[in-house]
């Protein structure tokens, strides 16, 4: 299998394969149909990991040599030869991407490989989503950085099969020999004649009877013409003139807007509703139901639904975190926390504690689903970025088998995360159910805010040793509230192992080793979990621990240089393991003017992050002086702000350089968000952040007015993860920024969460603005 990436054979050896099989051959399918359908293969020579080099001093950390990427993309790998590309009459090539687009750019960068295994010109490729496919298992998962990876050569395979099957139908339609063939353009030519036939001519004809194996050899590098050159989106038309669909523009015949009235702290229930029947007459509401969650209420429009659920009076039963406040978390956080090693008393050293309080998803669209349940089957439409687990636990709770449950996978605005977990298309098959009525249900953004997935609250304990010039320990001990992995590899089996009592802790402590990682030589080296507090609901938001575990560790290395009499990018450099790393660490330190002199109260802040075979590095600088730049910002923050950002990025390939550097973007305003002004405050067992205007995510306003992003050449010949690449260096960087400005060390985040809130909370009963001025505008 030709592929230099860490756990696959390394693709620069030379020659034929112990089977016979060439470094760039693969084997792929051909599918019977009425129209030419290709498969991708079954990769079974790609699942044996390759040892990494040793590396001294320090010992390569487990996600050093084996990552939950490379997890990922081996679980995927036995049902790869399932994912399918058709030709049909008309030209164009159609593919079902298993996996879910919520403004990452995969459809794009898909459509891109097609494009160039296939020799078809990228607005002849249509892109969708699958439906949920139970019997690729593991296989549509989408999380992890991992769809590029673990899809590179599944699809380019596939592509590389459908091009030979029309290369061979041409050759006997035309009566040529196939190496006087060539196609270009989605058309096949005679070099001889000069004869042609489309594509869609042959669709047909190199259609197969019966499903068969084949062999292709996928194009060198060095021939590419789509894969690695800037491309906008496929979609991009679409988003911005408004015609792009998501959940809540599926039309389903009979299904109507439909809100839920919630408790006022976290998972509240309902104890008893005083008015259902003055509700149900109320203008336009058709149905209002108890359910598990709280009371739904369906009517005409989503603003007679609001005037319902304010209208409700409702009596709540106590949450599962009653009372709960940021302090007691912190409390218990530090009651879980695992000892560190006992200190020599002669050895010099870095101790330092740092709190990350809960914090928001924050995407864009809030968390909606479509539902039609019959009493013999159900539909459901949804951004669902597990849609296998999502069918399979709506099946069970409905009581009916898998196969009645059709889940279709809809375009999302905006995951981070969140969308991992499918509570929307549960609750909405839930009340589709206890209504008998198709429904359209969204959250509204207090919603989100209150009752919706949250990153947990964490500590980070961390003391490195030092001597000579040398750090000999570095010790982290990350508490956290419990995250969430009850979607699980993306099938109902995982996500049951995730849930049990012992197997959940599994389930946290296995993400935890093959994501975190040390790019230094620290000697030697523990970074170890613990995890408490299960009362909350929590989730993967973007980077899971990796920003908090990498601003901590990124901290205390600037704090190491200073008392070792060493400049931060310096010190760096000279500990870090990887040339990778090192290339774009200098990259941004000449890019950014490293060390150029600055007015006192600002400062330059560097970091680097490695994860997923990638590489990025930051460097930010800051203000944190008094504003007075004349930039409006709301009353409520007066905070430090970031004003330059470059970033240097290797992926090994990137295959849309384009959208890697809007990704790169992205991680950078949530980087920026989580440091300075974006956390959720926890008081008497709810948040008090109900909507976008008192949770303070990163703006115009605070947006670095420079911002350069380099993309590096490629330096291996397969992709890696970038998804959530720059979240985790951005935090770092900007964090370490702000401790150079104002010369002492933050250990808070995000840095304003102390300070008095500044804004007034929505009340918590009805969790609705009241003010019929805002409401629309704010509550969503």
């Amino acid at each position: 299998m030709g592929a230099h990436h860490r756990g696959r054979p390394d693709s620069t050896a030379s020659g034929p394969a112990a089977d016979g099989i060439g470094r760039r051959t693969f084997l792929g399918y051909v599918v019977a149909a009425s129209t030419l359908t290709v498969a991708a293969p079954l990769a079974e020579t790609a699942l044996a990991p390759t040892e990494a080099a040793a590396a001294v001093p320090s010992v390569p950390g487990p996600a050093e040599l084996y990552d939950l990427n490379d997890m990922l993309t081996h679980a995927a790998l036995p049902t790869a030869d399932l994912i399918t590309i058709r030709l049909d009459t008309d030209g164009t090539a159609s593919f079902a991407l298993p996996r879910a687009e919520v403004g990452q750019g995969i459809t794009t960068s898909s459509a891109m490989l097609i494009a160039e295994e296939l020799d078809l010109p990228l607005d002849k490729i249509r892109v969708t989503l699958a439906d949920a496919r139970p019997e690729l298992l593991f296989n549509q998962v989408t999380g992890g950085s991992n769809t590029t990876i673990s899809t590179y050569t599944p699809i380019r395979v596939a592509a590389a099969v459908a091009r030979g099957r029309l290369l061979r139908a041409a050759a006997l339609e035309l009566g040529e020999a196939l190496d006087t063939l060539t196609a270009k353009a989605g058309i096949i030519t005679s070099t001889v004649t000069g004869k042609s036939l489309t594509y869609g001519e042959l669709a047909e004809k190199a259609a197969s009877v019966a499903t068969g194996q084949v062999s292709v050899t996928l194009k060198e590098p060095a021939d590419f013409k789509v894969i690695g050159t800037a491309r906008r989106r496929i979609d991009a038309l679409e988003a911005v003139t408004g015609r792009k669909k998501f959940a809540m523009d599926v039309r389903v015949p009979g299904a109507l807007p439909t809100m839920v009235c919630r408790p006022p702290t976290i998972n509240g229930t309902v104890r008893s509703v005083g008015n259902l029947d003055q509700v149900r007459a109320m203008p336009g509401i058709t149905d209002v139901v108890r359910i598990s969650t709280g009371v739904a209420v369906r009517g005409r429009t989503f603003g007679q639904c609001i005037d319902a659920v304010r209208a409700l009076e409702v009596t709540w039963e106590p949450g599962t975190a009653e009372a709960a406040s940021d302090d007691s978390v912190r409390a218990e956080l530090g009651r879980a926390e695992v000892p560190l090693p006992a200190l020599d008393l002669l050895t010099k050293s870095v101790d330092a504690r740092f709190t990350f309080h809960f914090a928001s998803n924050s995407a864009l669209e809030t968390n909606c689903a479509v539902a039609d349940v019959r009493e013999d089957s159900a539909e459901i439409w949804a951004s669902l970025k597990t849609p296998i687990v999502a069918q399979e636990e709506i099946a069970l709770k409905l009581g009916l088998p898998v196969s009645a449950v059709k889940v279709h996978v809809t375009e999302g605005g905006g995951s981070f995360g969140r969308k991992l977990f499918h509570d929307a298309a549960a609750e909405a098959a839930e009340i589709s159910r206890a209504m008998g009525k198709p429904v359209k249900l969204m959250w509204h953004r207090t919603d989100d805010f209150r009752q919706g997935r949250t990153h947990p609250m964490s500590t980070s304990r961390v003391r490195a040793t030092y001597a000579l010039g040398q750090v000999l320990t570095y010790d982290q001990r990350h508490t956290s509230v419990a995250t969430d992995f009850g979607h699980g590899v993306g099938e109902i089996i995982t996500a049951e192992a995730a849930r049990l009592p012992v197997g959940d802790l599994t389930f946290s402590e296995t993400i935890f080793t093959l994501t975190q990682q040390t790019p230094y030589h620290f000697g030697i080296v523990t970074q170890l979990l613990s995890e408490t507090d299960k009362r909350f609901n929590t989730g993967s938001m973007r980077n899971i621990y990796s920003p908090n575990v990498r601003c901590a560790q990124e901290l205390v290395a600037d704090e190491l240089a200073k008392r070792m009499g060493m400049d931060p990018y310096r010190f760096r450099r000279a500990f870090l393991k990887d040339e990778r790393a090192r290339a774009v660490l200098d990259k941004v330190a000449e890019v950014g003017e490293w060390g150029r002199a600055m007015p006192a109260g600002t400062a330059q802040g560097i970091a680097i992050h490695p994860e997923y075979h990638a590489y990025v590095a930051v460097l930010a600088e800051i203000d944190c002086r008094p504003q007075t730049t004349g930039r409006k910002i709301p009353d409520a923050y007066t905070g430090p702000r970031v004003t330059k950002v470059v970033c240097a990025v290797d992926v090994g390939l990137a295959v849309n350089p384009r959208g890697l550097e809007a990704q790169m973007m992205g991680g950078i305003m949530d980087g920026i968000a989580i440091t300075l002004s974006s956390g959720l405050h926890l008081a008497d067992g709810h948040f008090l952040e109900g909507s976008w205007d008192n949770y303070f995510y990163t703006r115009q306003w605070n947006t670095p007015p420079e911002l350069e992003i380099v993309v590096m050449p490629p330096t291996t010949e397969t992709p890696g993860g970038a998804g959530e690449l720059a979240v985790a260096g951005a935090m770092a960087a900007v964090a370490c920024a702000y401790g150079r400005a104002t010369g002492r060390m933050p250990t808070t985040f995000p840095l304003n969460h102390g300070e008095p809130l500044g804004f007034e909370p929505l009340p918590t009963s009805p969790p609705i603005r009241a003010s019929p001025t805002d409401g629309l505008n704010r509550a969503f």
